[in-house]
């Protein structure tokens, strides 16, 4: 392991992990635009890393085509780190995903003990870390993960719009 990467000042830190998350959530759209185009799913995708910044695990929605209701983006994220860390804690580790987690998927990074999530498009229907509800942050829980929300969100979310507006035959969003 190299060391650690050392930084004048606190902005540059911050601009440095900044930069750092909207690489990866990037990244995170090529999964999810991969999920749409070989699956006909809806475009979400996770990517995991470990500590040390390695990808861990990788994930689009596979609900419809595997027929599993679980099988959200960050599940099949989550699901692959575990396996290949060989532990169902994934202590330390980051996660990128495209669309704010719902409750399921928060529940699942908590028991995880997940670090910390980014998001890009905040979910005002079922987003469960700080939209609709705040269940990474939660007090009563014996885990909390740091949450970094609207990573490139304007994209994030257009991706999602223009899917469904493909879907019902509406011109798209540039």
């Amino acid at each position: 392991m190299s060391e650690p990467r050392q930084y004048d000042s606190i902005d540059a830190l911050e601009a440095h992990r900044a930069q750092l998350d909207a690489q990866w959530m990037r990244h995170a759209f090529d999964i999810a635009e991969a999920a749409q185009r070989d699956l006909d799913e809806i475009p979400v995708g996770a990517v995991l890393l470990d500590p040390d910044g390695k990808v861990i695990g990788e994930g689009g929605n596979r609900n419809r085509c595997d027929h599993d209701p679980t099988a959200h983006a960050e599940i099949v994220a989550l699901r692959q780190g575990g396996t290949r860390l060989g532990n169902h804690r994934l202590v330390g580790c980051t996660l990128y995903v495209t669309l704010e987690p719902c409750a399921m998927c928060a529940m699942a990074m908590i028991h995880a003990r997940l670090a910390r999530v980014v998001y890009g498009a905040a979910d005002p229907k079922t987003g469960a870390a700080g939209s609709v509800f705040d269940l990474l942050a939660d007090p009563r829980h014996n885990h909390r993960v740091e949450v970094t929300g609207g990573v490139l969100a304007e994209e994030a979310s257009r991706r999602l719009t223009n899917y469904f507006r493909a879907k019902r035959g509406r011109a798209l969003l540039p």
